[in-house]
């Protein structure tokens, strides 16, 4: 186990006792010169739903690219502080990024299905693993698409192109492609944005559903939606994590006059 000190923290006025997945101790960082997170502290429990709202450019997405370290493929960044998963820092330069990102999933705004067949979008990352037996990746896909809530949809059209799908189909697709490697992480930025109100539904529906299996941290603008499916909730401004909390708390009771003028619709 890689032993860190714990740096400046900026948690929750209530945090209540939980299992922690994820720790961020003092986490700053940068684009060249501009500093985008500045000194940002919380915990983020396991097998909950954490969502992260805040305005355009608020820093919440550079904030869940640093949690797989996607951030790394930018040029003229740079990160301090650290951030564990399950006790160890990720930026250690020990770490292996290519099992982080196994064990650390994600989803973007605009599905991202692969120009292949539905199946082979699936199969797509345990064959990267190595794996070849058909009956195996037979079973991984089927329980993949049923994790994602699309099986029964999809059934009889595994060799059909993924790209053909509907836009709420592309997304579960991409969520049962993240759940085919058994992540243990689930990260999802602002997923529904570009979906209908029914698509939308199925989504947030399937997420409350996938924290019996894994951790997910979603970022949206959709305060309704955060209210629906998270259990804790993080408001960023500026850079900074003004507020974290118990999602009810952060609704009903906010602690910090600027939490509740942005739910209020007052900016943003």
């Amino acid at each position: 186990m890689i032993k860190v000190k714990a740096g400046v923290r900026t948690e929750a006025k209530k945090e209540i006792k939980k299992e922690i997945k994820i720790g961020v101790r003092d986490l700053n960082f940068y684009y060249g010169e501009k500093h985008v997170l500045k000194h940002v502290g919380m915990n983020i429990g396991n097998h909950q739903v954490t969502a992260l709202i805040g305005p355009s450019g608020c820093g919440k997405s550079t904030f869940l690219r640093c949690i797989n370290r996607m951030n790394d493929r930018l040029a003229h960044v740079r990160m301090e502080g650290s951030l564990l998963l399950d006790g160890e820092n990720i930026y250690d330069r020990r770490v292996d990024i290519t099992l982080l990102r196994k064990k650390v999933g994600m989803v973007f705004q605009q599905p991202t299905p692969f120009p292949m067949s539905v199946y082979d979008n699936i199969a797509y990352g345990p064959r990267l693993q190595g794996l070849r037996d058909r009956h195996i990746l037979d079973r991984k896909v089927e329980e993949a698409l049923r994790g994602a809530a699309v099986y029964e949809e999809l059934r009889d059209s595994l060799d059909r192109p993924a790209l053909g799908l509907s836009g709420g189909q592309q997304q579960r697709l991409c969520i049962a492609r993240a759940l085919a490697v058994e992540p243990e992480v689930l990260l999802f930025d602002e997923p529904t944005s570009a979906l209908d109100p029914v698509s939308t539904l199925k989504i947030e529906e399937l997420m409350r559903a996938l924290k019996k299996r894994c951790t997910l941290v979603v970022v949206t603008h959709n305060m309704q939606q955060a209210l629906r499916v998270s259990d804790e909730t993080a408001f960023f401004l500026g850079g900074e994590l003004v507020e974290a909390g118990p999602t009810q708390d952060i609704f009903l009771r906010p602690g910090n006059r600027l939490t509740q003028d942005y739910i209020g619709g007052r900016f943003g």
